[in-house]
Formats: structure tokens, C-alpha cells, sequence
């Protein structure tokens, strides 16, 4: 198999500990309530999804979204030209990677504790240009625009 390069090695007191934890199961986070534009209480359907979705974040740090409207064959399609696009050579993703200006596209070192993540990342968003506030003092009223970067392969993730 060979060797782990170092990067990856997490010093012994930040490794986690063995111990099991019994769990209820994933957080199902349910869309349908703020799916309807329509309702009267929007307002609050919209609250208490972001509510749960925090909840969740906070005591699992992820959570399966439900009854969001996406179409199995559209996911389908999305999750087989990701799959395509992390099987080029790194060389070939690399083209794309995000850095300071570039804040979208592929990355492939983040750090967690100060150890390299094992893991690749490709960020884009759906509305291009994405405008959003410069900073997050709300008296600043500066925004900046992040545009998406595409790879040449595949082009159906574009």
C-alpha cells in the first residue's frame, strides 16, 4: 500500500479517542415545509427549517436533506460527472483550483488541527456572479462577486 505521507498524520493528542456513542440515527432534515412559495407562514416554516438545520449541524456536524424536490435522475447525473471530475489526474483538477481571488473551484489541502485534510473539494455556487457582502460587519455595505471556474472535463458539470 505504501507510505502515508505525513501531512496526514494527526499528532497523538489530537487523535480521536476510542469510545462509542449510541445514536437515535442521521438528522433528516425536512424541506417540504418552506417548498410550498405560496404558504401564509413562510416566515416561520423557513425558521424552523434553519433552526433545525443548525441544531443539527451543531450536535452531528452534518445532516441528510429529504423532500427537497430534486429529481432522483438529475441527482444522478450531478453525482456521476463529480465522479468523473475527481478521477482526473490531479494535474488536470489543479487547473482549476481556487485561491485567494478564485474563491470557488477545486482545493485540496485544507487543514483541520493543523494536520492536511484527507480529502478533495470542488465549490461553485448557482447563481453567477454570487454577489455577497465583503465583510461581516453589517454597516459594510461593500460586496464582492465570486464567479464560478469550470474544468474542460466533464462538461456536463458545468
Amino acid at each position: 500500500m505504501g507510505e502515508v505521507d505525513p501531512a496526514f498524520i494527526q499528532d497523538p493528542e489530537h487523535r480521536p479517542r476510542i469510545s462509542f456513542t449510541e445514536a437515535e440515527g442521521i438528522p433528516l432534515i425536512d424541506l417540504s415545509p418552506i417548498a410550498d412559495l405560496h404558504s401564509s407562514d413562510k416566515v416561520s416554516a423557513v425558521e424552523g427549517v434553519v433552526r433545525e438545520i443548525g441544531n443539527a449541524s451543531k450536535e452531528w456536524g452534518f445532516f441528510q436533506v429529504i423532500n427537497h424536490g430534486v429529481a432522483l435522475e438529475k441527482r444522478q447525473r450531478i453525482e456521476d460527472a463529480a465522479r468523473k471530475f475527481f478521477a482526473l489526474s490531479l494535474e488536470e483538477k489543479r487547473k482549476i483550483r481556487r485561491n485567494d481571488k478564485a474563491v470557488l473551484g477545486y482545493y485540496d489541502t485544507e487543514h483541520t488541527k493543523n494536520v492536511r485534510d484527507w480529502k478533495e473539494v470542488f465549490d461553485f455556487t448557482i447563481e453567477e456572479p454570487t454577489i455577497i457582502p465583503a465583510s461581516h460587519e453589517p454597516d459594510d455595505k461593500e460586496v464582492t462577486e465570486w464567479t464560478n471556474q469550470w474544468p474542460e472535463y466533464p462538461p456536463e458539470l458545468r
